[in-house]
């Protein structure tokens, strides 16, 4: 082998190896949470929706966002092994391409639009603003390129059998880890609600927090021509009644705020309308939170054990409470249906998929503390748990400090 085809094969065995445990390790972190890629993959579907990219399709792929999530992690990481090992290269090349090219136009997308802030390339665990993750696909796609161009020069590192049985069980390891947190909860939480955060504190807005900047347009009907046309809050031409008429408002963002809590939208009510938000989260003693995002969706296999826990806290004077996206109607349906006899409250469903990763899920708090989370499968027994809990715990709800919803009790509390 001459010199320069021996420098040729280094540098292509190290762009091979560099780009494979990339790939790896950007699927291994989103197999980790593979719900939280299928969020940002809706979040995708339904900009493209709403801007009438195919609607009818869109809708139709976000409701398949966790089955396209398992697919592209599973792929990723098969692609990178394959990559580092040599397997059917040439095959795998263009594959790895094509795929590098779609996630070059997702960042690309996210990046010039400014409709998505973080792509989810490396998951919640390592994140990544737009332009980064568009400046990391580039360089990516530069070298994959060349990987395509030499891809005659590159050979298996294996025979073929022994290279089919890692691809193999690359592709049953991947799967397991995948289901297993679907069924149970992420190996690594890497939210703000995580064990060990207190939520409170997560909540406050810091002395450097300073709040978004909207500007408000409206537009008006031309009565004549039909026109549309946008005037700011200070130019409206309201009173000229004969030739114009209010179509339309839209708030845009002037400037994004800075330095926000990492917990923005934690709102917890009743049905009457009333925020319990900070009942629960600065409650001094321990209280366990069922987190069922939508009572419909709900997976009911384990609910004898969150029966019990249920029948157990409420033995102990520890008060447990359930919050879920679904209507009072819908709940007490649900309630009644499985006799858990537990108190509902209100929270947003996107709250509710981010501070709890199953459908339902269980967290326990502690004067605000997030001192464990369980999934549906993994329900806790309380005396298991040892609490330490000395005597009767005053009431989890005091009328006195019950405040009515508004807008702005996120960035109240």
């Amino acid at each position: 082998m001459s010199q320069q085809n021996k420098a040729l094969s280094v540098t292509l065995t190290i762009i091979r190896v560099f780009v494979g445990i990339l790939f790896i390790f950007s699927g291994l972190i989103k197999a980790n949470d593979p719900s939280g890629l299928a969020y940002k993959m809706g979040e995708f579907f339904e900009i493209w929706a709403r801007e009438g990219y195919m609607p009818s399709l869109m809708n139709w792929m976000n409701g398949y966002s966790l089955a396209f999530s398992i697919a592209m992690i599973t792929f990723e990481i098969i692609a990178g092994v394959a990559l580092i090992i040599g397997y059917r290269f040439k095959l795998f090349s263009y594959l790895i391409l094509l795929l590098t090219i779609f996630f070059t136009f997702l960042t690309g997308y996210a990046n010039f639009s400014g409709k998505v802030k973080e792509c989810g390339c490396f998951g919640d665990c390592i994140k990544l603003q737009a332009n980064e993750s568009f400046m990391k696909d580039l360089i990516l796609l530069a070298l994959i390129l060349i990987l395509v161009f030499f891809r005659k020069k590159i050979t298996q590192a294996f025979s073929n059998s022994i290279a089919t049985a890692v691809m193999i069980i690359t592709l049953v390891v991947t799967l397991w880890m995948q289901f297993y947190v679907l069924k149970h909860l992420p190996f690594k939480d890497c939210l703000a609600y995580k064990v060990g955060n207190n939520l409170y504190k997560e909540m406050t807005p810091g002395a450097d927090f300073v709040e978004a900047e909207y500007k408000s347009v409206l537009t008006y009907k031309n009565k004549k021509t039909g026109e549309l046309k946008d005037f700011d809050a200070n130019n409206i031409p309201w009173q000229d009644t004969l030739n114009w008429e209010f179509a339309d408002t839209k708030n845009t963002m002037v400037k994004p705020a800075q330095n926000e809590p990492p917990i923005k939208d934690f709102v917890i009510g009743d049905y009457d309308g009333n925020d319990v938000t900070k009942n629960i989260v600065q409650y001094p003693g321990f209280v366990f939170v069922v987190f069922i995002k939508l009572v419909d969706e709900a997976n009911t296999q384990n609910i004898d054990a969150l029966r019990s826990l249920v029948e157990d806290c409420k033995k102990a004077g520890i008060p447990i409470i359930a919050i879920s996206a679904s209507n009072d109607i819908e709940t007490k349906k649900f309630n009644e249906q499985h006799k858990l006899n537990i108190d509902f409250y209100t929270v947003d469903g996107t709250v509710a998929k981010t501070a709890m990763r199953t459908n339902p899920g269980v967290m326990l708090l502690n004067a605000g503390n997030v001192m464990g989370k369980w999934s549906y499968a993994d329900y806790p027994n309380l005396a298991k748990l040892q609490l330490n809990v000395s005597g009767a715990q005053a009431p989890l709800f005091a009328p006195a400090v019950v405040e009515p919803v508004t807008t702005d009790s996120v960035q109240g509390n």
